[in-house]
């Protein structure tokens, strides 16, 4: 994942995208109006800034930038974070990938069309 550097290199920003599972759309939005402290913290400590999810009818759309200077260590100790793991046992299941992607289970990486600061 190469992201878009911003802000003179300082950051990188990322896009993605996944739908939401009508029947599981409130309690996804449910979840995310009190993420757990752990996760804020695991994402913190490995480079996430600035991250926002949107929702528009049953697609999600997150961003955020990254700060770090390896993106997939950092991105790798993420994954490992044991409360960020049940996280997603419960956010997962309210998500279903967003287009016919091969091998995308998930969130799906998006291209920057445009950008502008």
């Amino acid at each position: 994942m190469s992201g878009y550097a911003v802000r003179d290199g300082a950051a990188r920003r990322f896009g993605f995208v996944v739908n939401v599972r009508p029947e599981k759309r409130a309690e996804y939005l449910a979840l995310h109006r009190a993420v757990w402290p752990r996760v804020e913290a695991a994402m913190h400590e490995n480079g996430l800034r600035n991250y926002s999810i949107f929702i528009a009818d049953d697609t999600l759309f997150g961003v955020y930038d990254y700060v770090g200077d390896d993106y997939e260590r950092d991105m790798a100790r993420v994954q490992a974070d044991k409360t960020s793991q049940e996280w997603w046992a419960h956010t997962g299941p309210c998500q279903v990938p967003f287009g016919a992607v091969a091998g995308v289970t998930g969130w799906r990486e998006m291209e920057l069309a445009w950008h502008m600061d």
